[in-house]
């Protein structure tokens, strides 16, 4: 499982970076992924998140051939964004990180 979390981690990292949005704080969990993300809300957090479910899905079926007969599908079509704008940042990161191990 490290592996696949592991090579998670970089494609997130690299389908963020080529469409100019920043990691603020990433936490991969069994059966979800917490992600802090800033990105330009023209290019839309809906268009980021669909990148990143794709590639990824694509990807580590590729590479690691088990994920394809444990699961029907990596991703499901759901997810939750929020944007944080009265929060601080840093208790935002501080949930994240709270969520690792839980």
């Amino acid at each position: 499982m490290g592996d696949v979390v592991e090579r998670l981690r970089q494609i997130i990292h690299e389908v963020c970076a080529e469409h100019e949005a920043e990691v603020l704080s990433l936490d991969i969990q069994v059966d979800h992924v917490h992600l802090l993300v800033e990105c330009d809300p023209q290019f839309g957090i809906h268009r980021l998140v669909r990148y990143i479910k794709g590639r990824s899905s694509r990807l580590l079926r590729q590479e690691f051939p088990g994920l394809k007969r444990r699961l029907p599908t990596l991703w499901t079509n759901s997810y939750f964004v929020s944007t944080v704008g009265g929060a601080p940042l840093s208790v935002i990161k501080q949930y994240i990180e709270n969520q690792k191990g839980q």
